[in-house]
């Protein structure tokens, strides 16, 4: 039996420094950190809370190994971003269970479409969307450097 206990926080005062930390570790493994990476993970409250969105962390243990956030684009429509799990943590489905967390909160609070920017090379983030429904969509140019793939979900 797994004796790791896994539970799906939501952002309090506090908890600023998980959500810059747990992303800026990802995006220099993988991509770069771009402009609005900082603006928005140094003021996550002012950034993505104030504006309407909302911000999970996943803790294993007591530790929080894993982000993800739900960013407000209009009243219907909120995009799944800054999810990110701590390497020494991989292997708990950690991105899979703040995904569901994301679904089954947009569901409750009557969220109809979310969408998601990521990148091919992370090949099994993108099989992970596509499992739980996510769709390819045509993408705008130039709002993420490093994505090259949009998907959508309507609820």
């Amino acid at each position: 039996m797994d004796q790791n206990k896994i539970e799906i926080i939501n952002f309090a005062e506090g908890l600023e420094e998980p959500i810059k930390t747990l992303n800026y570790e990802w995006l220099e493994k993988y991509f770069k950190i771009e402009e609005s990476d900082i603006r928005s993970l140094s003021n996550p409250k002012e950034e993505i809370i104030d504006k309407g969105g909302f911000i999970f962390y996943a803790k294993l243990n007591d530790d929080i190994v894993g982000t993800c956030s739900l960013l407000k684009k209009n009243d219907t429509t909120f995009e799944i971003g800054k999810m990110a799990v701590s390497e020494n943590a991989q292997g708990h489905r950690i991105g899979t269970l703040l995904l569901e967390h994301c679904l089954n909160f947009a569901k409750n609070h009557r969220i109809e479409t979310l969408i998601l920017y990521s990148n091919t090379q992370l090949a099994p983030a993108i099989h992970l969307y596509r499992k739980y429904g996510f769709y390819e969509i045509e993408m705008e140019k130039g709002l993420y450097e490093r994505a090259n793939i949009k998907m959508e979900k309507r609820l």
